[in-house]
């Protein structure tokens, strides 16, 4: 499978599922993510439909400062809950596209139309060494350059 080819995400999100707290396992290093160690996300649903998500990390060490942020997800009608704007900073949104899921919401791989963005995303700070390789084999298939895949490291 090329990059050209589109990149195709799950058929269906339950929300209420997916909300909660993940951890990031790893991922495309972001600027914004520069210097950051147990990165973890955090989903809550709300009454109105939209999705409060919450990331933190630890600057410069496993045990440094904690800094967060605070955005938005908006569901894209029609897409089964697995595309996602979100929005940190208003008026831009970032396309936030879930491509694979554990049937039992334990792992979730979250990426962008362009696979320029990539995380992948466990309940446990550790994730199983043949599950994360399953997962690797799968993100081959689908196009992307694992060569810039950075493992997160937690405490």
């Amino acid at each position: 499978m090329t990059n050209a080819q589109e990149l195709q995400t799950v058929a269906h999100v339950d929300l209420a599922k997916y909300s909660g707290k993940w951890y990031e396992i790893a991922s495309f290093p972001q600027r914004f993510q520069k210097g950051c160690y147990c990165t973890t996300a955090e989903y809550t649903l709300t009454e109105n439909g939209y999705v409060i998500v919450k990331n933190k990390c630890n600057k410069d060490a496993v045990n440094g400062k904690v800094t967060s942020i605070e955005g938005k997800a908006f569901v894209e009608k029609g897409t089964g809950n697995a595309k996602l704007k979100v929005q940190f900073f208003w008026p831009f949104k970032a396309k936030y596209w879930i491509i694979d899921l554990a049937d039992d919401y334990s792992y979730a791989v979250v990426s962008h139309p362009g696979r320029n963005y990539l995380w992948i995303l466990s309940r446990t700070s550790k994730m199983d060494k043949a599950v994360y390789e399953q997962i690797l084999s799968r993100l081959k298939q689908k196009g992307f350059d694992l060569s810039k895949l950075k493992v997160t490291v937690h405490a």
